[in-house]
């Protein structure tokens, strides 16, 4: 399944890069969304439970945990500002068709991947950070493939009410803004009345 999803992404792109009629903004933020949400979103977990269903060992080192939890959240962040950037495409296009091209142009459409790929990488370096400062884990093990924040947080000895405040502002910035995002665009585009 790994190889067909990757596969599968990889043909997307490729059909999206060899075809010129293809060569708009629509499908350069969804070559984007393709490559960093079913490649390298996927290639952070599933090669490790790969090998550790291989070799019958879950083993992996703090630094191999916080370096899975730094490039997984980057992906998953920079997914969700791809969305936003797409609907913000989209809203353009049919809310104002006649400045399309001078609003979305290439170099726009670089700068918004730009910005999503900075935005992704402050924001896992936040989630880092905040893991860093938790150094008295009660119990090392984790019962799964792969380590998340929420589950490196609980393993913590640190005060209760600090980790529940890192895991709402955790969910508020990685959650709430980018549905709100769309959300917005979206009742723009669509008015209700």
């Amino acid at each position: 399944m790994y190889l067909v999803t990757v596969l599968g992404n990889l043909l997307i792109i490729l059909a999206i890069s060899t075809d010129s009629h293809l060569h708009t903004p629509m499908y350069f933020f969804l070559s984007n969304l393709s490559f960093v949400d079913n490649i390298c979103f996927i290639s952070t977990t599933v090669p490790k439970m790969i090998v550790d269903i291989l070799s019958n060992s879950r083993v992996i080192s703090y630094e191999g945990r916080l370096t899975q939890m730094f490039v997984f959240l980057i992906f998953a962040s920079m997914d969700d500002m791809l969305l936003i950037v797409m609907a913000y495409d989209r809203f353009v296009a049919i809310c104002r068709p006649l400045h399309y091209t001078i609003i979305v142009n290439p170099r726009q459409c670089v700068l918004l991947v730009l910005l999503s790929v900075l935005i992704s990488f402050v924001e896992s370096q936040l989630h880092n950070s905040v893991v860093l400062q938790f150094t008295c884990f009660k119990d090392v093990e984790i019962a799964n493939f792969f380590c998340d924040p929420s589950q490196l947080l609980s393993l913590s000895c640190s005060d209760p009410l600090i980790k529940t405040i890192v895991k709402y502002i955790g969910g508020i910035i990685f959650g709430i803004f980018p549905i709100i995002g769309i959300f917005f665009l979206t009742i723009k585009l669509f008015p209700p009345f």
